[in-house]
């Protein structure tokens, strides 16, 4: 296809309200993001009522200036895309509605976006996808591994038994007195302190699963009996513990994978990867293992709406447009995406 392909894309399954125009599936024309995090803090976590209250607030204006950032009339887009699921149900029905009324007032191809496809095809913006290659997702709500022979070929290996990642560490923080979101402040407060408790590592031999609820049971207990007898506990040596013990597992288990694909590429994806201490230990591994290795920039990690518009560059391609009966789903299995 000669022409070029220029999607604007909006993103509102959590508590970011984002909108972001991207060309061809990795150009990046404007990238708008409103953070809601001071807003869910005093809560310690997020509130879906709230999340969706200030994406109504905020949605109209986000599109606005990534339109004029991008110096773009909606005439000029060649489809709007957005973000189906999974996520917060309230805060995706924002998004999904914004992108319905704005696809139908220009006459434009909607294109629906699984959120997870979105955090892989971050890595587009930066380097070119080579296949076939092994994904590890690690977020607030998921913990996946997926293996993929194509574009858009999506096959679930692993994922997390209960509680993801990101979620164990916002619980673990909030015991340690930590604030919200508590990844960053454990990741901080780590650097300066020692692997003392050495927790459990939960490997789930024969699996590519995870699981984490053991490890901040783990957490919670030894404070609490640390507590009971009186004995003072260093949060610096708490928090790095749980994060080697963190670190390990993932790393191991998708080395394991790796290996057992044979893949050559290796790519990490969503707001975990953000952490430097799993960026490190990764990157010493593929230089060991001999493997290209792909995580990208901070501001990819979180939430965004240009991870969406790279996945939706290649649904497009795939003609994979939805009706104005889009609805927003909580959960959605990324295989149903697959081609």
């Amino acid at each position: 296809m000669s022409e070029d392909i220029t999607i604007l894309s909006i993103e509102t399954s959590c508590d970011e309200t984002a909108c972001s125009i991207v060309r061809n599936g990795s150009e990046l024309l404007s990238n708008v993001v409103v953070s809601q995090i001071e807003s869910h803090k005093r809560f310690g976590g997020v509130v879906p009522e709230v999340a969706s209250r200030h994406h109504v607030e905020t949605i109209t204006r986000v599109i606005e200036q990534a339109l004029a950032e991008a110096s773009l009339r909606p005439d000029q887009l060649s489809a709007v895309a957005v973000t189906e699921g999974p996520g917060l149900i309230g805060a995706l029905l924002v998004g999904i509605n914004a992108a319905k009324a704005f696809s139908f007032s220009h006459d434009l191809p909607l294109i629906p976006v699984h959120h997870i496809a979105g955090h892989i095809y971050a890595n587009q913006l930066e380097e070119e996808l080579t296949f076939p290659l092994m994904a590890l997702i690690v977020s607030g709500g998921h913990t996946e591994l997926i293996y993929m022979k194509d574009h858009l070929n999506f096959e679930v290996i692993g994922e997390t038994r209960d509680d993801a990642v990101g979620e164990a560490y916002d619980k673990v923080a909030r015991v340690i007195g930590l604030p919200y979101p508590g990844g960053p402040h454990i990741d901080r407060l780590g650097k300066e302190g020692e692997d003392t408790f050495d927790f459990p590592r939960a490997y789930l031999g024969g699996s590519y699963d995870f699981s984490f609820s053991g490890l901040k049971s783990a957490v919670i207990n030894s404070l609490h009996n640390n507590k009971q007898k009186g004995l003072e506990v260093d949060p610096k040596d708490v928090a790095a513990s749980f994060q080697h013990s963190v670190v390990d597992v993932l790393t191991n288990k998708t080395m394991q994978a790796v290996e057992e694909y044979q893949v050559k590429h290796l790519i990490i994806a969503g707001g975990v990867a953000a952490n430097s201490g799993l960026r490190a230990r990764f990157d010493q591994l593929a230089r060991m293992h001999g493997i290209t290795l792909h995580i990208p920039a901070l501001k990819f990690c979180t939430d965004n709406a240009a991870m969406i518009g790279a996945a939706a560059h290649h649904l497009y391609l795939k003609g994979h447009f939805s009706g104005l009966d889009l609805n927003g789903r909580n959960f959605i299995d990324i295989e149903e995406y697959t081609y």
